[in-house]
């Protein structure tokens, strides 16, 4: 998020927050969780090490945080902290969070999969599935895109969260159920991010997963929310996993979201605030198990994708980004905590107003990071870096 909302988020603030919101995220409840209970769970040499790190964290702010790693030598799962602070209820394992874009993991992995039943081709003309009165009114829309020029992020399309005029209809309408001809609106007319030139460059917008949605309903002949249930939850029976709005989220294990907007220590609920949840770009909530059980299906068993469709989502861009590079659906990150040639992650990260998350394979080392945090991280605060930190050294952790 650039500076400029943040102005505008202190100045709007004050009139609202005595206003009611819909609580439709509802508070958690304490829960038993066998994930924590379970022996099984910590069988991890690094157990001990991983608990103590994530401990530190919640001192040093950050309110709840929930982790699961496995590598060869089994399971590390535990929590710290709090998933609702008002409540003094206790992060869990089995608590619900929201994993903001690592929807885009989840829709990119579905896209392959259609590909591979022949509903679509990732190097369909994007105007096979988007009129062209959208296109037009979108720079770089009339450009030769391709379905994977969205997936891989080299479109040059404008990020629809960089709209100043989006966020301060969120200040207005926080907890609004938006559609995607809603959110196209913050698109059309502005500015694109670069020239079309996908050879040369690449960088993140979140319009091309919106775009994305709308292809994959199109090719697909129904939702996206029907889309990921048929091609990702059932399959790998990810019992815990919504896709909100779409979906009606269970009333007693979501973690509360919270986020410093003053910048003065003081942590904010913004469970409802919703910055286009259910339009391909975020969405899922989830648990730290379930985003095991996908990308560990995804990246070690290989049973959700063929190799070719696997080579062509792990195709990344020369170009590094914000300390990675960006593949069709997936990006290439850890790419500087230690050896290049072996230290290095697929998956994706998730960064929202209130919640973020982490969901990685180390290939080369077997190994597999799922995590949570109930703190927002897309826009700047003094916690962002803590975070940030926190996300290294896990990783360091793990490559050791």
């Amino acid at each position: 998020m650039k500076k400029l909302i943040y102005i505008y988020l202190f100045i709007t603030m004050s009139l609202f927050l005595s206003s009611c919101i819909e609580e439709e995220i509802t508070r958690p409840a304490n829960i038993t969780c066998q994930l924590e209970n379970n022996a099984e769970y910590k069988q991890n040499p690094k157990s001990a090490q991983l608990q103590a790190l994530i401990d530190s964290y919640a001192k040093k702010g950050l309110p709840g945080i929930v982790l699961l790693v496995r590598d060869e030598n089994g399971f590390y799962i535990g929590s710290s902290g709090k998933a609702d602070i008002k409540n003094g209820i206790e992060a869990q394992a089995c608590h619900i969070s929201k994993i903001a874009s690592i929807t885009k993991l989840m829709l990119a992995t579905s896209i392959f999969r259609l590909q591979e039943q022949g509903k679509i081709s990732v190097n369909d003309p994007v105007s096979k599935f988007i009129s062209k009165d959208v296109l037009d009114k979108i720079e770089n829309g009339n450009e030769p895109l391709t379905v994977l020029n969205l997936l891989n992020h080299t479109s040059g399309i404008f990020d629809v969260i960089k709209s100043t005029g989006f966020y301060l209809e969120v200040l207005n309408n926080p907890s609004k159920h938006w559609e995607e001809e809603e959110l196209l609106k913050f698109v059309y007319g502005q500015p694109k991010m670069f020239e079309f030139n996908p050879a040369d460059t690449a960088n993140y917008s979140n319009t091309n997963y919106l775009l994305l949605s709308m292809i994959v309903e199109k090719a697909a002949g129904k939702s996206v929310s029907q889309v990921l249930h048929d091609e990702i939850f059932n399959p790998l029976a990810m019992n815990d996993s919504y896709y909100f709005y779409h979906d009606a989220l269970p009333e007693d294990k979501i973690m509360q979201g919270y986020f410093d907007l003053y910048n003065n220590g003081t942590l904010l609920n913004l469970s409802n605030w919703n910055t286009g949840s259910g339009n391909g770009y975020g969405g899922v909530y989830s648990t730290v198990w379930d985003m095991y059980l996908f990308i560990d299906a995804l990246y070690a068993k290989k049973t959700l994708l063929t190799q070719a469709s696997l080579d062509q989502m792990l195709t990344f861009h020369h170009s590094v980004e914000s300390r990675r590079q960006l593949g069709a659906g997936c990006q290439k990150d850890f790419i500087d905590i230690g050896n290049t040639e072996k230290d290095f992650a697929w998956g994706h990260r998730g960064r929202d107003l209130s919640y973020s998350a982490d969901l990685f394979y180390f290939p080369e080392h077997k190994a597999i990071m799922s995590l949570m945090v109930n703190y927002g991280t897309d826009g700047e605060s003094e916690l962002r870096p803590v975070y940030k930190e926190m996300h290294d050294e896990i990783a360091k952790l793990i490559a050791k």
